[in-house]
C-alpha cells in the first residue's frame, strides 16, 4: 500500500532538490522554504490528488489529537445525514465514492458510516499516548484507501452541514462570519444546493478546495488552518490564517502550499512556537 503521505524529509534539502534555478519565483520559494524552516524541521509531501488540502488538514489534526472534538462527542453526530436529507431532498444528489451497483436510498446510511468511521478513528488516535505510536497509527490510516476516502466523504458531508447552518443563520439575520457571504457570492454558489452540485461533489474528483472553502473545512471543523503561502513570501498574506479571526479554543493546524493548490505538511516543530 503506498503512503498518501510520504516520510519526513529535511526541509532545506527537499527545498533545495525542487527550487534549484535563479528564478524570481525560485528565489523567492527558497526564502519562503527558509522562513518556515526557522520553526519547522522537516516536509513531509502529501499526495497530490484533488483531496489534498483534505489529506493535509486531517492527517496533522489527527497526529496531534489528544481528545475527541466537542461535535464529534455530541449523540445525533452520526444521524446528521438521516436528518437532512429529511429536510432536503436534493441531498440525493451527493456524489459518493465510486461504488458499483449502487441503489439510490442508501446515501443515508453510507454516510453515516463514513460518520461513524471518523468518530472512531479519531477516538482511537487520540487515545495513544506516545507520539511515535500516534504516528504510526496516522500512517497506518493513511496506508489504507477505502478507510481513508470514506473519511474524507465524511469531512466534505460535515462541509456542507456547516455551509447550510450559515447560509440558514444568514437569512434569518443573525452574525454569520464574512468568508460566509463570500462563500455564497459566488455565481455557481448562491445556496448550499449549486455550492453541493457545483464545488463538493467536484473535490476529490475534478478540483480541490478553493480558498473560501479553506474557510469552510476550518469550521467544519473547529480548527484553525495555518498555511503558509510560498509564493507569497513578504507579503502579508505569507502566513494565512483560516479563518482569520480563529476561535481561541480552536486547535491549530499548519499546511505549506506554493501554489493554494497542493499542500504538504511542516512537522518537527524547532521549539514550541504559539500563534
Amino acid at each position: 500500500h503506498k503512503l498518501s503521505v510520504a516520510p519526513e524529509m529535511d526541509i532545506m534539502e527537499y527545498c533545495r532538490r525542487e527550487w534549484r534555478g535563479n528564478t524570481p519565483a525560485a528565489k523567492r520559494m527558497r526564502k519562503g522554504y527558509e522562513a518556515v524552516a526557522q520553526k519547522f524541521t522537516s516536509i513531509r509531501r502529501v499526495r497530490g490528488d484533488n483531496y489534498c488540502a483534505l489529506r493535509a488538514t486531517l492527517f496533522q489534526a489527527l497526529s496531534q489529537a489528544t481528545q475527541l472534538p466537542s461535535w464529534l462527542q455530541s449523540e445525533d453526530f452520526t444521524t446528521l445525514s438521516e436528518k437532512l436529507l429529511s429536510k432536503y431532498d436534493w441531498i440525493k444528489q451527493w456524489q459518493l465514492k465510486q461504488k458499483l451497483g449502487r441503489k439510490m436510498g442508501e446515501i443515508s446510511d453510507e454516510i453515516k458510516e463514513y460518520l461513524s468511521l471518523l468518530r472512531k478513528k479519531w477516538k482511537n488516535i487520540s487515545e495513544i499516548k506516545g507520539p511515535i505510536e500516534k504516528q504510526e497509527a496516522c500512517d497506518k490510516l493513511f496506508r489504507n484507501e477505502e478507510e481513508e476516502y470514506s473519511l474524507y466523504e465524511a469531512l466534505k458531508f460535515l462541509m456542507l452541514n456547516t455551509a447550510i447552518k450559515l447560509y440558514n443563520d444568514d437569512k434569518n439575520g443573525r452574525r454569520v462570519p464574512v468568508f460566509s457571504w463570500l462563500l455564497f457570492a459566488r455565481d455557481t454558489s448562491s445556496n448550499p444546493c449549486q455550492l453541493m452540485h457545483n464545488h463538493l461533489n467536484h473535490i476529490g474528483h475534478s478540483g480541490g478546495l478553493e480558498q473560501v472553502e479553506m474557510f469552510l473545512l476550518a469550521y467544519a471543523l473547529q480548527y484553525t488552518i495555518q498555511v503558509y503561502r510560498l509564493y507569497k513570501y513578504s507579503t502579508d498574506e505569507f502566513i494565512t490564517l483560516y479563518p482569520n479571526d480563529p476561535e481561541e479554543d480552536w486547535p491549530v493546524v499548519t499546511l505549506i502550499t506554493e501554489d493554494d493548490r497542493h499542500y504538504n505538511i511542516p512537522v518537527g516543530m524547532c521549539q514550541e512556537t504559539m500563534l
